[in-house]
């Protein structure tokens, strides 16, 4: 179960990683909204990012209110999104083949099955 958790932080990780690397201005909610936790999970993740060295915090430059903070990879951070990356792609490869050969495997059953109705009148 621990493996299944931990594929799915690594996931959130590589998710806030890239947002954050297109926008360091996102705040916690829009980010929370765009990778589909809750706040207070986006706020744990992005904790656990900034005491690996992965992000770091930056004032918001445009913002009046001074407390928003920029989320800002650091090189370590861009480093090890590439990682993340590379594990997340081959993952995802394998489910995709895995989905597909199910759906292939559903598909030549119903037209089995369709053949097998239609040649039976």
């Amino acid at each position: 179960m621990a493996n299944k958790r931990t594929k799915l932080q690594e996931d959130t990780h590589f998710r806030v990683l890239r947002l954050l690397q297109e926008n360091p201005e996102m705040s916690q909610r829009e980010l929370a909204a765009a990778v589909g936790v809750s706040v207070g999970g986006m706020h744990y993740a992005l904790n656990a990012l900034i005491e690996k060295g992965l992000v770091k915090l930056g004032n918001f430059t445009a913002a009046e209110d001074k407390r928003r903070y920029a989320y800002i990879l650091t090189p370590k951070g861009a480093a090890e999104k590439a990682t993340i990356a590379r594990r997340f792609l081959v993952r995802k490869i394998q489910e995709y083949e895995a989905l597909k050969s199910e759906i292939d495997a559903l598909k030549s059953e119903i037209d089995g099955k369709t053949e097998v109705s239609a040649g039976g009148r």
